[in-house]
């Protein structure tokens, strides 16, 4: 071992150094970029430099911790550096080695206006498709900025120049501070109340501090909710905020946001002049198609109606020439002749039909009686034999031995001499004829 005099490498005397930097904390310096040009087109690291008022070190950020960080570094970039110092072997050179890596004063504003920018573009907000149209001829416009300042006086002024027909109504508020906000979105309410083709929210240049105001999320959804469309006009042509990232229409100045609303009046005669002619080429057009069409209509219908008129005059030569209208007299004479022919041929049918029927009528009787007593053979003897029976049962029979039969007033049949009485009257029916007696006695049967 070397004594505390000897000298030593200088790799080791870098080791030794090395060592002692690793003893070092972890520790968070804060500072200004400066010579940046990274990241290196082979290693994806950064180097640069930080510095204060009086001093400047090295600083090295990797690959993997510049990729995470959410913004990007450049010259002038107030960040905070969160790391440890290391001496490279190589050359001997002490650079601080960033492990964590955060934006602080502008560029921390700026860092977290473009993660608002990304949040509100997630939510649809900046979309083309959800900006409403502006008229291009504005008759009324609604100005919402600072009434101190400039700014009304220069779009008072453009407006006057370009088109003094435009009807200008001014809404003041706050551009900056953080009341400002509040202030803006109350005026654009104001504004809006008045139904205006667009409002302007204008203000004049400033730092990016300066501008913040236009970066505040709640103005930001008040301008994309505004029942009117609006027009920004912030700072100048660099200067880009949330407020006109979301708004219907952006402009580079407050003056471009006027001009923009407001042709200028040799534009607008211009544009009438153009219209005019193009109003009257179209008309001559509509006018030479509308006689074109007119002349081809009253051919088309001069023929038809001449095609009309022949057909009906055929139509009407034909009925004249029947023979109907021209001799009237022999639709009676053809119907007379017909009848007489009707009745000649009748005359003369008839006799024969009668003839032709007799003969059938008989030939029919006569086939019908041998079939009638061909059929009724049978029911004759059936009957012969009923007869016999019926005259053989007949109580006419019996009155012609000598029998009769006495019937009471009411024609009911006595039986009982006992159901009689001196007096009644009786119809007695004998064999040949009826007689009418009166009882003169009775006499039961023992």
């Amino acid at each position: 071992m070397a004594g505390q005099n000897d000298p030593i490498s200088v790799t080791q005397a870098l080791q030794d150094a090395k060592a002692c930097l690793k003893t070092l904390p972890m520790m968070v310096v804060a500072g200004e970029v400066t010579g940046f040009h990274g990241p290196n087109a082979r290693s994806g690291h950064c180097y640069f430099q930080v510095k204060d008022d009086q001093s400047v070190m090295d600083v090295i950020v990797w690959r993997g911790t510049y990729a995470t960080c959410g913004f990007q570094l450049h010259d002038g970039l107030a960040v905070q550096l969160t790391g440890g110092f290391d001496v490279y072997p190589g050359n001997g050179r002490m650079s601080f080695v960033a492990r964590k890596l955060e934006a602080s004063g502008e560029g921390l504003l700026r860092q977290q206006v473009a993660a608002l920018a990304r949040k509100l573009s997630a939510e649809g907000l900046m979309d083309d498709a959800r900006k409403r149209p502006i008229p291009r001829f504005c008759t009324r416009v609604a100005v919402v900025t600072s009434l101190s300042g400039k700014v009304v006086d220069d779009v008072r002024r453009t407006l006057l120049r370009r088109n003094p027909l435009v009807e200008l109504q001014v809404v003041g508020c706050q551009v900056q501070g953080p009341e400002a906000p509040a202030t803006i979105i109350r005026a654009l309410g104001v504004a809006a109340s008045v139904r205006p083709d667009a409002i302007l929210l204008v203000r004049g240049g400033g730092s990016f501090e300066d501008l913040m105001t236009f970066n505040d999320e709640a103005l930001a959804r008040a301008v994309a909710a505004c029942p009117v469309p609006v027009i920004t006009g912030i700072g100048h042509e660099p200067d880009t905020c949330i407020c006109d990232m979301v708004a219907d229409r952006r402009c580079s100045t407050p003056t471009a946001a006027a001009e923009s609303v407001a042709p200028a009046m040799d534009e607008l005669a211009q544009v009438t002049a153009t219209r005019q002619q193009r109003l009257a080429r179209a008309m001559s057009r509509m006018l030479e198609q509308a006689s074109v069409a007119t002349e081809s209509s009253a051919e088309r219908a001069q023929r038809a109606i001449g095609s009309d008129l022949s057909r009906r005059r055929l139509a009407l030569e034909a009925l004249a020439s029947r023979r109907c209208l021209t001799q009237p007299q022999s639709l009676v004479e053809d119907r007379l002749s017909a009848l007489e022919l009707t009745e000649e041929r009748l005359h003369g049918a008839l006799p024969r039909s009668i003839e032709r029927r007799k003969d059938t009528t008989t030939a029919q009787a006569t086939r019908l009686e041998a079939v009638a007593q061909r059929l009724l053979v049978p029911y004759d003897a059936s009957l012969a034999r009923a007869a016999a029976s019926l005259e053989a049962l007949s109580p006419l029979k019996v009155l012609a031995r000598g029998y009769a039969i006495a019937r009471d007033e009411e024609g009911h049949v006595v039986s009982d001499a006992s159901a009689l009485q001196v007096g009644d009257q009786l119809s007695v029916l004998l064999g040949k004829g009826t007689a009418h007696t009166q009882v003169m006695s009775v006499e039961s049967a023992s």
